[in-house]
């Protein structure tokens, strides 16, 4: 059995061309432009990639597209003092602070900072927080965009059994909030679970969030199972080229699985297509429109 390979590159750019349309009827009907303020401090290469394609997919929507680039040095007062600039501007619906930050600053204090209505990120603590109890709130992007791979293959989650792999706040934790939000059984595993093969063994969705290369085998998986995979690691081989892998044993899983994402090409392309659907549902909110249909 070969596994079907979910195209997560072509799921993400038939959402965001749902985005671009539902963008044009609040355009049209309520004279509402959804705007986003990305936030970079300093200069990772990484960062500066991810944001400038964050502004280009936000402008091709027909979203109003906001940078500030700060310096490494920034003290911790004016970020702040920029972000509450960013939380009274009508014209700006999400605010999205590129992380990780420069150590001197307190990333907590920063998330904190940003009006919940319009932490397209969701990680303040009011979003956690109704996310975790099920009430509506804004997710964090990529675990969002695994629910929609899932439910690519899966017309329904209920009932089935799920694990994740890995706890961080932006995608583990989240994500097995939405998982119990679709009505699956969810098991949440991390680097002090035992047995993680046995606990894998039993899933019929496995997600892969703990940040090893190829970490998941092809004996860990159930036949059948759907396997979405949200590692990006880098891998030098002896002549020092570079090449991207995921947490999960692609070739030798995908002998074994029913469906599977690949890396790249899998989750990474949906994180920004659910940014600007997270910046569109908080603009609507925010001006007290109904839901929009994505």
């Amino acid at each position: 059995m070969t596994a079907q390979i979910i195209d997560g590159k072509r799921i993400a750019s038939e959402l965001r061309a749902r985005v671009a349309s539902e963008v044009a009827r609040v355009r049209s009907d309520h004279e509402l432009t959804p705007g986003l303020a990305v936030v970079l401090v300093g200069h990772d290469p990484a960062s500066q990639v991810y944001v400038r394609s964050k502004h280009k997919q936000t402008q091709e929507a027909g979203m109003a597209s906001f940078e500030h680039v700060l310096p490494e040095n920034v003290a911790q007062a004016d970020l702040l003092a920029l972000i509450a600039r960013l939380n009274r501007d009508p014209l700006v619906h999400g605010i999205l602070v590129q992380l990780p930050l420069p150590k001197a600053l307190n990333t907590e204090a920063v998330v904190n900072a940003i009006d919940p209505a319009k932490d397209v990120d969701g990680l303040h603590p009011n979003n956690a927080g109704r996310l975790a109890g099920g009430f509506s709130a804004l997710s964090p992007c990529t675990p969002l965009g695994c629910i929609i791979l899932s439910k690519s293959v899966h017309a329904s989650l209920e009932g089935m059994n799920a694990i994740v792999i890995g706890r961080s706040n932006l995608v583990g934790r989240p994500l097995v909030q939405l998982l119990l939000n679709e009505n699956a059984t969810v098991t949440i595993a991390h680097s002090r679970s035992r047995d993680l093969k046995h606990l894998c063994a039993r899933a019929d969705l496995v997600y892969a969030a703990v940040g090893r290369p190829e970490m998941v085998r092809a004996d860990w998986i159930k036949p059948g199972a759907t396997v979405i995979d949200v590692g990006i690691n880098r891998l030098s081989d002896v002549n020092g080229k570079t090449r991207l892998v995921g947490d999960v044993a692609f070739a030798e899983v995908s002998e074994v699985a029913g469906a599977i994402t690949p890396v790249p090409g899998g989750v990474g392309q949906m994180t920004v297509a659910c940014l600007l659907v997270n910046t569109l549902r908080a603009a609507c909110a925010i001006a007290g429109l109904p839901k929009p249909g994505v």
